[in-house]
């Protein structure tokens, strides 16, 4: 008797603008028997911080025997699984769970979506007449932190745009267009920092200056105008006051090094007078006068 097997395969390929979830289906199934196959290959990115549903099968309980989700992430591997017969596995322990909708249909659920959720969901379910396999490729989306200053390197005045720990990785531009340096900085939790920086001529006004980021998270660009950093200026601004103080212990020293060497030179033009003398008559010893009136008398 020859037996005779049909291939089905359908491959959709779908967008949803929520998830921004790109998938591939397969559907295979053999006319010998009842069983049926269904392979399900997705690639889905979520916002930083949101609640996350993943449905392994339109299915719902009544339908299905068990469901099995192996999880492979960058720092961990874990498995959760449930029965028909109320038999639960959970070895992850970071509050993911599987629940069910109001018509039963069996997803699961990850609250507070973090770098640390990113990697393979696996998820297998078996029913009555068939098996599913979905696999779920999961990244994150998150907005840059942004932030734009002035500040000097090598005697420099340099405007620096900062875009930080974002997925994907932000776009910086200068406006007036200008050809501004750009570094990428991944980070361990699989973030990218991007930061440029744009050197000042000498007629470039920088209240005219601005900095614009773009990031697909967001609908649209942010725009910053770089200013001096509050520290900077406190800093600038005690510099200056030490330098006048410098200065003018400087002008004070010679100002008095220049009255010291004025009055020495005074002195020195000046010609010095010895004391007057006075005409003392020169006094007889009372033992010669007394000796010479005596003689006489004699």
């Amino acid at each position: 008797m020859m037996r005779i097997y049909i291939l089905i395969f359908f491959l959709t390929v779908s967008w949803s603008s929520t998830k921004g979830t790109n998938s591939t289906t397969s559907v295979i199934s053999n006319t010998t028997t009842p069983n049926v196959k269904v392979y399900v290959t997705k690639k889905a990115v979520f916002s930083l911080g949101s609640n996350v549903d993943l449905y392994c099968s339109n299915m719902t309980w009544t339908e299905i025997m068990f469901v099995i989700w192996n999880i492979e992430l960058k720092h961990k591997t874990c498995r959760i699984s449930f029965s028909d017969k109320d038999q639960s596995i959970d070895s992850c322990n970071d509050g993911k769970s599987l629940r069910n909708t109001s018509a039963g249909q069996s997803y699961l659920h990850i609250p507070n979506f973090s770098a640390d959720e990113v990697g393979d969901y696996r998820c297998e379910s078996v029913y009555h007449g068939g098996n599913e396999y979905y696999t779920f490729e999961v990244a994150v989306t998150a907005p840059p932190k942004v932030s734009a200053w002035l500040e000097r390197r090598d005697n420099k005045m340099v405007a620096v745009c900062r875009a930080e720990k974002g997925n994907p990785a932000a776009n910086i531009s200068w406006s007036p267009a200008g050809n501004g340096s750009v570094t990428l900085q991944d980070e361990p939790d699989g973030f990218v920092t991007v930061e440029s920086w744009l050197e000042l001529s000498g007629d470039m006004d920088p209240e005219n200056l601005t900095c614009v980021v773009h990031h697909q998270f967001w609908a649209k660009e942010k725009t910053l105008v770089p200013k001096l950093k509050e520290g900077f200026r406190f800093w600038m601004l005690i510099s200056v006051i030490g330098g006048i103080i410098v200065l003018l212990a400087v002008f004070s020293a010679f100002a008095i090094k220049k009255d010291i060497f004025s009055r020495q030179c005074q002195q020195a033009e000046t010609p010095s007078k010895s004391p007057p003398t006075e005409d003392v008559e020169e006094v007889e010893p009372y033992a010669s006068y007394v000796q010479r009136v005596n003689s006489i008398y004699n």
